[in-house]
């Protein structure tokens, strides 16, 4: 097996990747989660992420084609989620049951899937993988995966640091480019669908 591993293509997919999940954008969320579950399972989180983010790098369209979903209609769904967790961020209310949550469901989801391996980092890899070699891919997965473990665990830092009026706006803010995200999805997505019809 020959790989090739490239760090231009490292650095371009692990940017590309960076600013689709944008765990840094997401830590409002984050903390938000670990109040109503009282604790977030960082390493589980970040492991089960980065582990739907590269079987899916492998077997996401095959998957997809076995149960019979195309790419779209499976972004159009996520966008639905991320649709309503913004809403939650916007408007301060509770979407999702607070019994439902513990730390190793929280862990599971929202975090690791949708937040992390979400339809737009998921949609994202499917094309990676049409421009890049997949070793390369997969180290700016783990690099990533990486990050996102730092960010977990010193969530409550940066609360301490912003401050409960911070991370209220910038909740509300993200709130805002979450939702804009999700329109965005859905738009291209129903868009895409609507062309194969």
């Amino acid at each position: 097996m020959n790989l090739q591993f490239n760090f231009k293509e490292i650095f371009t997919a692990f940017m590309i990747l960076f600013a689709v999940i944008d765990i840094v954008g997401n830590i409002p969320i984050v903390i938000d989660l670990r109040k109503k579950a009282g604790h977030i399972q960082s390493e589980k989180a970040s492991i089960i992420a980065g582990v739907i983010l590269i079987v899916f790098l492998f077997l996401g369209k095959s998957i997809l084609n076995l149960i019979g979903i195309d790419v779209n209609s499976f972004a159009v769904a996520g966008a639905f989620i991320l649709f309503f967790i913004a809403l939650e961020m916007i408007l301060g209310i509770t979407l999702y049951k607070q019994e439902e949550h513990d730390s190793m469901t929280t862990a599971v989801f929202p975090l690791a899937f949708p937040l992390i391996a979400g339809p737009g980092s998921l949609t994202t890899l499917l094309s990676l993988r049409a421009e890049f070699n997949t070793e390369n891919i997969i180290v700016a997965v783990l690099l990533n995966v990486i990050i996102i473990f730092i960010v977990l665990k010193t969530s409550a830092k940066i609360e301490r640091l912003i401050g409960q009026n911070g991370i209220n706006i910038i909740r509300k803010v993200f709130g805002v480019v979450l939702l804009a995200i999700a329109v965005k999805l859905f738009a291209h997505n129903i868009k895409a669908l609507f062309d194969l019809v």
